[in-house]
């Protein structure tokens, strides 16, 4: 045979497996995740909540990479081709305390309902707490005294 029927013949095999291998190929298992973002004191949708998703390792590392969702005005979004495993939820809105949380993929069609609290107030020391229990002020025994 001649090099150039050789290179022919080499690069028509080379062709087949590499139909072959992609016919082959199985696809992972993906998921829709349906999102529904409220207010905790009312019920009300929050729009344009950031909804982020990050992939999450066994060991529980978060992996490189992401989705970033926004809501719409029912409060509402959805993401299709979540690979089954971890994925990190976060969701951040203004006037809203960020929300986190873990979750497993282990089905084709998982919705979530996500509650966003309103931030609460800071504690100061030099306000006072009428509610709170005082400490005693009393020293404790004395370990040497006599009993």
């Amino acid at each position: 045979m001649t090099l150039p029927k050789v290179a022919g013949v080499l690069l028509v095999l080379a062709l087949v497996s590499l139909a072959a291998a992609q016919r082959e190929k199985v696809e992972d298992p993906t998921a829709v995740i349906t999102f529904l973002v409220i207010k905790d004191d009312n019920g009300k949708p929050v729009r344009s909540a950031a909804v982020i998703m990050h992939p999450v390792s066994t060991s529980g590392q978060q992996g490189r990479g992401g989705v970033e969702l926004k809501t719409d005005g029912d409060g509402k979004t959805s993401f299709d081709g979540i690979p089954y495993g971890k994925v990190r939820v976060q969701v951040l809105a203004s006037g809203f305390q960020t929300f986190g949380d873990d979750y497993a993929v282990d089905k084709a069609k998982i919705d979530l309902t996500i509650k966003l609290k309103r931030p609460q107030g800071q504690y100061s020391i030099y306000e006072s707490h009428p509610n709170e229990k005082k400490d005693d002020k009393t020293p404790p025994p004395d370990p040497n005294a006599p009993q």
